[in-house]
């Protein structure tokens, strides 16, 4: 293609490269063997979270060098750079996922940091675990340069006694193995196939929606997310996203451009028919807030309540991310929303073109296996439902894909636990009974700190059977590969005197995803007394280092767990300095 000429005159990188006073940076640039022409083309950094962590982010390596051919064609400089992550299928179960989250807020902290001190113009970002495809997209709304985000792709299914498996899986196999249910022969036998190949979790868990909302939103380009992480043909968009940002550096089209209250609702659909993670419901008010968008679990959760669910992917379904792709993808869940006149059409994207400009170009229709007719959806309303009431005054947030009406409303005593391991220590042991509800508490964000995902526990409780007869309410976090009905996000956190501290064994609660609420059977005067009584949070072990400091900036869940003021108190625009 034909290679673009930029006047560097009002671009970051003219502070690096640009000038008598700048000869000692130039120096720099010679010793890694850039030429003087590629010097004073448009530096574009290349982030990606590769390590080799999980699989999830083993191949973003490779992919990074596809998006910097897209750049160099176009007339860019490529300077690829490395972020943390934390992948929560090795971080689950123990003090290692109090990490991830806080993970999130460090990439975005990270990239921004690498984009400022090097001066770089634009950002192509890849990414590949939860945490970091969130964290990546708050980094790019954050610095509002002209930005493209790249999913790594997700991982191939296994296979086990003739069906496709995923983790989720081999974390339930756990659950029936404590129930003697298999033995260590098969346990071993599906431990060694479920996961086949790099790429992320392969179910709607966390990284798939946060990758299917990378293209609703408009920071990723259409499709670019459904090629599992192994295919060649991913390069092809890699190439394609590095191109794309070099058209929007051209036409000055910013991360804030295409990230506005419209897109946010865009992507919010999409999780909603695609029974998402509910994660979704404290990312998208993260990305909201680096644009200064008042956009809180409220928002998403109303999203949610007028969204069909038609596809049918896991863990409450049947079929996994490949399998979507196969079926046509994003663009064709966007299609069927914008039959029912729920997608906004005129959003920004990373193509340079609004998303109904985009859309026009989708031949596929959906597929009745996969991705159901809008108008014959699976269920009316959305796979994941947000909850209020008293034991919730700043909501919770429940997954209710696959699950029957009946299933979604549930009273029970209380049996309360105080952190997450005392919970799977009574659930291994059965040390609870069938309609209760366990409560895990001091789990949230900067009680635990680090707002702890429950998958061990859950996996557990539907290994054993149990995921339907009883169910699970936390100030921490659900893996997107939870099922069963649980309820996370539950708000004010027990460290912050939120009503969840103040439960006692017994206490009877009510949680009814049809009607939104989540509320225990005491009176105000009641709750009030054990307020009064409370003697504060729990202390925790983290009395210094990245997690107390964590601890200590995090802010309400409702509007997604971040930890700096926002675009609303920002003073300058970084590509504008």
């Amino acid at each position: 293609m034909l290679k673009r000429r930029f006047d560097k005159d009002k671009l970051p990188s003219r502070h690096v490269t640009e000038g008598p006073a700048r000869a000692p940076h130039r120096s720099y640039f010679y010793a890694m063997g850039i030429s003087e022409e590629e010097i004073h083309q448009p530096f574009i950094g290349v982030a990606t979270c590769w390590n080799e962590a999980a699989p999830c982010n083993i191949a973003l390596n490779r992919q990074a060098q596809s998006v910097k051919m897209g750049v160099k064609e176009a007339g860019g400089t490529p300077r690829e750079f490395t972020t943390i992550t934390v992948t929560d299928g090795i971080a689950m179960g123990h003090e290692g996922m109090r990490s991830s989250l806080a993970s999130r807020e460090a990439i975005a902290d990270t990239v921004e940091l690498t984009m400022r001190g090097h001066c770089y113009d634009a950002i192509v970002g890849l990414a590949g675990c939860d945490k970091s495809l969130p964290g990546m997209m708050m980094a790019m709304v954050r610095l509002n340069v002209p930005s493209v985000f790249i999913y790594g792709g997700s991982i191939m299914p296994g296979r086990f006694q003739g069906r496709d498996v995923t983790v989720q899986d081999v974390f339930e196999a756990v659950g029936r193995h404590q129930a003697g249910a298999n033995s260590d022969e098969e346990l071993r036998a599906l431990e060694k196939v479920a996961c086949p190949s790099a790429g992320a979790c392969g179910g709607q868990f966390t990284a798939n929606t946060m990758a299917c909302v990378s293209e609703a939103i408009g920071l990723a380009l259409l499709n670019s997310s459904g090629a599992p992480a192994p295919y060649e043909s991913r390069d092809q968009y890699g190439t394609a996203s590095g191109e794309a940002v070099m058209n929007l550096l051209e036409r000055n089209i910013r991360a804030r451009d295409v990230v506005t209250r419209k897109s946010l609702e865009n992507a919010a659909r999409v999780v909603a028919c695609t029974g998402g993670s509910t994660n979704a419901g404290l990312h998208l008010p993260a990305i909201a807030h680096e644009a200064g968008i008042d956009f809180d679990l409220f928002d998403v959760c109303d999203i949610f309540k007028d969204t069909p669910y038609f596809v049918d992917l896991k863990p409450g379904g049947q079929y996994v991310a490949k399998d979507l792709y196969e079926a046509g993808g994003v663009p064709v869940v966007m299609k069927e929303l914008r039959r029912a006149g729920l997608i906004h059409e005129d959003c920004m994207t990373a193509s340079g073109e609004t998303i109904g400009e985009a859309l026009d170009k989708i031949e596929g229709e959906a597929d009745g296996r996969v991705i159901y007719p809008v108008d014959k959806p699976i269920t009316a309303t959305g796979g994941v439902v947000g909850l209020r009431g008293n034991l919730a005054p700043e909501g919770a947030i429940v997954k209710v894909a696959g699950m029957d009406e009946e299933q979604q409303v549930f009273t029970g005593p209380a049996r309360v636990f105080e952190c997450e391991e005392d919970a799977f220590e009574a659930v291994k042991a059965r040390a609870y009974n069938e309609g209760e509800v366990i409560v895990i508490r001091n789990e949230g964000p900067a009680g635990g700190p680090g707002m702890r995902e429950m998958l061990a526990t859950t996996a557990a409780l539907s290994g054993q059977g149990m995921g339907k007869k009883v169910a699970l309410i936390t100030d921490g976090r659900f893996s997107g590969a939870t099922r069963g009905f649980c309820v996370g996000h539950v708000g004010p956190e027990a460290a912050h005197g939120g009503p969840i501290a103040l439960l006692q064994d017994g206490d009877q609660i009510t949680i009814n995803a049809i009607t939104g609420e989540i509320s225990v059977a005491l009176s105000e005067e009641a709750l009030a007394e054990r307020k009064a009584n409370w003697t504060g949070p729990r202390d925790t072990i983290y009395a210094s280092g990245a997690l107390w400091k964590y601890a200590q900036l995090v802010g309400p869940t409702r509007q997604g767990a971040v930890t700096h003021p926002g675009a609303n108190a920002e003073k300058h625009i970084y590509m504008d300095l």
